[in-house]
């Protein structure tokens, strides 16, 4: 956009008598998080009012609209551990985000202009959560159900795919066998809470009566007997899968060794409703052995929940976005499975999934989901989630993990790790079975105990519960879940002292023994400093100590820039 076009945008943005959902006026802040909200704010908040875009802007007196330049450049900012400032919003901000910087120079003083595009497939959401503005305030797109209701149907393609009829497809593009399968599957989701035996006589007389067509009406796979999307899908010869181009459907299983080398492949095409049960049986759930309570003797179990393992491939192909064309995979490694579908995760979290038990307001494939409930293929929409999680905690094993951050060519996706292993026996049995902590307190504790990040919130609401310590990125347990779970010495090595503690040690050292080169000062604190600190971060802060201790005059350098040798001010 040249400067002309520029500068007419903003004297019209400046015009306005105040600010509205899609503009923002800022001088020079630069808070990278906030940033980061805004673009979402700003962006959903266009798509909801049916703007081509929204604007950010600094160097603009709020209030006033009067331009005072800015010394803010987003060029040269950085976001968190001196990446980018712009790479690092690309990469926080799911789905990937369609913005620009631009500068102005102005008679007085330069301006930026954040161009943000509204999103297209779902709402923006920065580091897993949804901003909105109201009232041109940001907030959180969750408060205000009604709003995100809105916000979805204003979406682009706010039609279901997987409900669409497909010109042209006949019953006869459909595999026999797995029409077969449906009815079989059908009849059991009939049967289901049914126990008055001549009612479920008449239910299989029934059901084994109807003609292809009241089959597939019934289980709502088709309408007014057209095939639908979702009736290929499950249903489909894998020669008619031409129809759902650009859709790849196929799942891949890839097996990979502890190196992540990939040792054996195989793809599966449609019908999914039989594709699943193949890929189930190429998984290799080997038994592994497991200490009951009060038992001396192992006791052999499989790595994985069968119906976890169902649940969780099922889930990727009901939330596939098949518009996208990529294919599910599972890959399978040693000690864990991962499942991974394109498409962002709709539900506002994977903590309010745990937390509320109704489902979200809206699915991507609400038809091909609504069908699948009807084969027994997954929970009644919502609960399915929530149950994985709740059978991992009673076998004892660590908690699922999701991760939508990875994007692939730039669309979201979503990936699915089960642990084939428990981490560390006896903490994660006492853990678990604590009956007074909720699941989603044992699901953010367990996210602490892989050493996995988690936000300012989760930390805020474990610490109220006094269930961790330490400070982001480096929590750890707290004294009451150690005394818990049997982790006291752990606890020790992994809460730190204060620095006071760290320095008194480097002078006592150095008075000991006058002089002192850093590799002696690192045998001397390395083992002494927190284990949740990596060894860089561990090296960093003996770094951060020697440096303020000189800058207070208490030590020297006496190697200079080449090398490090350090001793007493007082002693030179």
């Amino acid at each position: 956009m040249d400067r002309a076009a520029l500068a007419a945008i903003l004297d019209r943005l400046c015009s306005a008598s105040e600010e509205t959902g899609t503009v923002e006026f800022k001088s020079n802040w630069d808070n990278p998080h906030d940033i980061g909200e805004y673009i979402c704010a700003l962006g959903n908040t266009a798509r909801l009012d049916n703007e081509d875009r929204a604007w950010l802007l600094w160097g603009v007196e709020n209030g006033t609209h009067r331009i005072t330049g800015t010394v803010f450049d987003p060029f040269s900012a950085k976001g968190e551990g001196n990446q980018s400032l712009i790479m690092w919003l690309m990469q926080k901000i799911s789905p990937k985000p369609d913005f620009q910087f631009h500068r102005l120079e102005h008679a007085d003083g330069p301006v930026i202009m954040l161009e943000i595009h509204p999103p297209r497939m779902a709402p923006l959401a920065f580091q897993g959560e949804r901003f909105i503005r109201v009232d041109s305030h940001k907030t959180k797109l969750a408060k205000y159900p009604a709003i995100e209701g809105r916000l979805w149907a204003a979406l682009e393609s706010p039609e279901d795919w997987s409900s669409q009829i497909i010109p042209g497809a006949t019953f006869d593009d459909l595999d026999p066998d797995a029409v077969s399968f449906c009815r079989q599957r059908f009849l059991d989701h009939l049967l289901k809470g049914e126990t008055d035996p001549e009612r479920q006589e008449k239910i299989r007389t029934d059901a084994h009566g109807w003609d292809i067509t009241t089959l597939l009406n019934k289980a709502r796979l088709t309408i007014q007997g057209r095939i639908t999307r979702s009736t290929l899908l499950l249903l489909g010869r894998d020669e008619s899968a031409h129809f759902l181009s650009p859709a790849d459907v196929k799942i891949s299983w890839i097996l990979r060794d502890d190196q992540h080398r990939m040792i054996s492949s195989q793809h599966f095409g449609m019908p999914l409703l039989l594709a699943t049960d193949a890929v189930f049986r190429r998984i290799r759930n080997v038994p592994i052995e497991y200490m009951p309570d009060g038992s001396l003797f192992p006791v052999p179990i499989p790595q994985y929940d069968n119906w976890v393992i169902r649940e969780a491939l099922h889930n990727c192909i009901a939330h596939q976005d098949y518009r996208l064309g990529g294919k599910i995979n599972v890959v399978e490694y040693p000690d864990k499975l991962v499942f991974s579908n394109l498409g962002s995760f709709i539900p506002q979290s994977v903590e309010w999934m745990l937390e509320n038990q109704s489902p979200p307001e809206r699915y991507r494939n609400q038809w091909l989901i609504d069908g699948m409930i009807r084969l027994r293929m997954i929970d009644q929409a919502g609960s399915g989630i929530r149950r994985m999680y709740e059978t991992q905690r009673e076998r004892y094993f660590p908690l699922p993990d999701y991760d939508f951050a990875e994007e692939i060519d730039g669309y979201p996706r979503v990936r699915l790790s089960l642990s084939g292993k428990i981490l560390d026996s006896n903490y994660t049995q006492l853990l678990m079975r604590r009956a007074d902590l909720k699941l989603r307190q044992v699901f953010l504790l367990d996210k602490v105990q892989k050493g996995l990040s988690i936000s300012a919130n989760e930390a805020r609401a474990l610490r109220e519960g006094k269930l961790i310590e330490g400070r982001a990125p480096n929590y750890f347990i707290s004294a009451k879940v150690a005394e818990w779970t049997d982790q006291k010495a752990r606890y020790i090595h992994n809460r730190a002292f204060d620095d006071e503690h760290y320095r008194k040690m480097i002078i006592e050292y150095l008075r000991q023994y006058k002089q002192a080169s850093r590799q002696e000062l690192d045998e001397l604190l390395l083992p002494k400093l927190s284990d949740v600190l990596t060894f860089k971060q561990k090296r960093d802060k003996i770094r951060n100590l020697l440096q303020a201790l000189r800058r207070e005059g208490h030590l020297q350098n006496l190697g200079g820039r080449q090398s490090s040798v350090w001793a007493l001010a007082s002693e030179v």
